[in-house]
């Protein structure tokens, strides 16, 4: 027999903007349940050194995502490691049916689901990630200082991702399967004018070589998309920069979503379409993707809750 559990304010999701949301939430006395999700953590467990969290010069990402649950805990959140793969949001209480088979009811759900890097889907890949391949410049630019470096993709994310770069590398190689960007014009022009750019068309990445011990990106062997040829270009790390896409599969059928899946939430709050639910980080922000803002919104979603609940009360 599947177990009940009810809570005021239910937190789906396990990144800055859950675990924030859950000590927020927590200090309200909402006592929340946490479920963690298919990832506890998010996408900074994925990561090595952080060195823009505010107050750590340099953080691991999975040592500051277990700081971050131990905090949670701490104020009184229940951290529950389940999956939610059911979520009916047409009545109050909202039900979510668990993969361990727990029902959870809940007067306000906080959802912070996140999002996921698209990638290449190629073997080598995963290997290098955090080691060289990375689908995130601002996180992981930084270490790549005065190294030659291949970004991938042809829109606003791969665009914007070759220019901060080069902030740092000696020169940015931008990879794309055609002969023509989908960014914007006025980045396209950006890149074009940067001496330190160079565009490579009708490319695509198909191995990613470097060493093992040390873990390290040597090079990446690509391929003409009408030729068939392949060349090797030296370089000491690879961006994936082909989209994120939001975690929304729970929610995209109830509630109002855009930019390919992410949540719409109502300006300078986290209310979504339907009263009483809230969404959080990167599963509502396709601009921003940063753990600190994520982060800020976990607070927003736990102060929106708590308001709600006050005034339904």
């Amino acid at each position: 027999m599947s177990e009940t559990r009810h809570t005021k304010t239910l937190i789906i999701g396990s990144g800055p903007a859950g675990y924030t949301a859950a000590v927020y939430a927590s200090r309200a006395m909402l006592e929340p349940i946490l479920v963690q999700g298919l990832e506890p953590g998010g996408q900074l467990t994925t990561t090595t050194e952080v060195e823009n969290w505010p107050g750590d010069s340099e953080v691991q990402g999975p040592d500051l995502m277990i700081r971050m649950e131990n905090h949670a805990r701490a104020m009184g959140t229940e951290i529950i490691g389940d999956i939610i793969n059911d979520l009916d949001l047409q009545q109050r209480p909202f039900v979510a049916k668990g993969d361990s088979g727990t029902i959870y009811t809940a007067d306000s759900v906080i959802l912070a689901t996140g999002a996921r890097a698209k990638w290449l889907g190629l073997p080598c890949e995963q290997k290098f990630k955090g080691f060289g391949v990375s689908a995130c410049a601002t996180c992981d630019g930084f270490f790549y200082r005065g190294q030659e470096l291949i970004v991938v993709g042809g829109g606003n994310t791969a665009v914007e991702e070759a220019l901060f770069l080069t902030n740092f590398a000696s020169k940015v190689t931008l990879v794309h399967r055609r002969d023509e960007l989908r960014a914007e014009k006025i980045l396209q022009d950006r890149l074009f004018k940067n001496p330190k750019i160079e565009t490579l068309w009708f490319h695509e990445v198909v191995d990613i070589l470097g060493t093992e011990n040390p873990m390290s990106v040597e090079a990446a062997k690509l391929k003409h998309t009408k030729t068939g040829e392949t060349i090797e270009i030296p370089c000491k790390g690879v961006f994936v920069a082909i989209g994120h896409a939001p975690a929304s599969e729970l929610v995209s059928d109830v509630l109002e979503t855009h930019n390919g899946g992410y949540v719409v939430v109502e300006p300078g709050t986290t209310r979504t379409s339907i009263p009483g639910v809230f969404a959080a980080g990167d599963l509502t922000d396709h601009v921003y993707r940063q753990a600190v803002t994520s982060a800020g919104m976990g607070c927003m979603a736990a102060l929106d809750a708590e308001k709600f609940l006050a005034q339904t009360e």
